[in-house]
């Protein structure tokens, strides 16, 4: 028997290894005689856990472009990537996702500290309590929830971020100040999952109440666009139906010139041959709120995702983009 190697690299927080062990085990069941190796990364946004993720230049500069590079320059064979994480505006030369996996859970939960409840939230629109979040799309649909809430900056790892929640510890912010404690939490349901603390969800948000990011739930693999062997490899533990899905949704960011903290959603579902895209655009104050949905042919994602990009376009969209972009 011919042995196979292959090095993937990833983040060193809890989920991202979950995650890449997961698509060791799918390649190890598809391809028995393969040997992955996982090679574990601190990246910038694992290192620096303060500042707001535009200072790295989102998602993407603090969390993807170190492990990219490893594998442009051929140290790493593949790379992992929650697809969320993954900008949507800006080509990426020389890679290829060679697969996604099946999609977990896409939407957002709310994770509150013990004594507080969904229904204290509903009761008083939020007046008197603080959410934690990170991301400008979560802020914004949480204010459009609950308008009297204050949203406060909260970052770190699944489980740190609860931890801190649990013990009331205020959160640093990137001038030196402090803020917090928190009082809840809005987190992506699959990660919960993926870190065991499923149980603290309080409240699994509706797609109607909080539009998911785009690619929200998919993990995606890249590698390097010449290297047909990988490819192969990774072409047995891909998804058609995420791959679809993830298609449309990054279509959208990519027409709307969206970096992967814009207050964006898109979120798309097949059923037969059909697609159906819903996105949407906020401001961060949660005040201007456009929407829009359609319907097309499974096979043709990318249209379809041009398609409701086109038409938040026509209602406003670039104008509330532009606002959200680092200075």
């Amino acid at each position: 028997m011919v042995t196979i190697a292959m090095r993937i690299g990833t983040r060193k927080s809890t989920m991202a290894l979950a995650q890449t062990e997961q698509i060791a085990r799918h390649l190890n069941r598809a391809v028995p005689e393969l040997e992955v190796e996982i090679v574990k990364f601190e990246t910038v946004g694992d290192q620096d856990q303060t500042s707001k993720l535009l200072n790295h230049g989102g998602k993407g500069g603090a969390f993807v472009a170190q492990i990219r590079e490893a594998v442009r320059n051929g140290t790493l064979h593949a790379a992992m990537h929650s697809l969320k994480d993954m900008p949507g505006n800006e080509d990426t030369p020389g890679l290829v996702i060679g697969a996604t996996l099946t999609r977990d859970p896409p939407g957002d939960a709310l994770v509150m500290r013990p004594g507080v409840t969904f229904d204290d939230l509903k009761r008083t629109r939020g007046k008197g309590y603080k959410i934690g979040t990170n991301a400008v799309r979560r802020a914004a649909y949480a204010r459009r929830l609950f308008p009297e809430i204050e949203v406060i900056h909260f970052r770190g790892a699944a489980d740190t971020r609860i931890r801190k929640l649990d013990g009331r510890e205020m959160q640093r912010l990137p001038d030196g100040g402090e803020v917090g404690p928190a009082d809840a939490l809005i987190m992506a349901r699959s990660g919960l999952e993926r870190v065991g603390l499923i149980e603290r969800m309080v409240h699994a948000f509706t797609p109607q109440e909080m539009l998911p990011a785009a690619g929200q739930g998919i993990v995606a693999v890249e590698c390097a666009a010449h290297d047909w062997q990988t490819r192969g490899l990774l072409a047995t533990i891909d998804d058609p139906v995420s791959r679809a899905s993830a298609e449309a949704e990054h279509e959208v960011l990519w027409v709307l010139n969206g970096h992967c903290n814009s207050p964006i959603a898109a979120f798309s579902t097949i059923e037969g041959s059909v697609m159906s895209l819903t996105a949407s655009v906020l401001d961060e104050a949660g005040d201007r709120f456009i929407e829009a949905t359609r319907t097309g042919p499974a096979d043709r994602p990318r249209e379809l995702g041009r398609a409701v990009a086109m038409d938040l376009l026509g209602k406003g969209a670039a104008a509330i983009i532009e606002r959200t972009r680092p200075v």
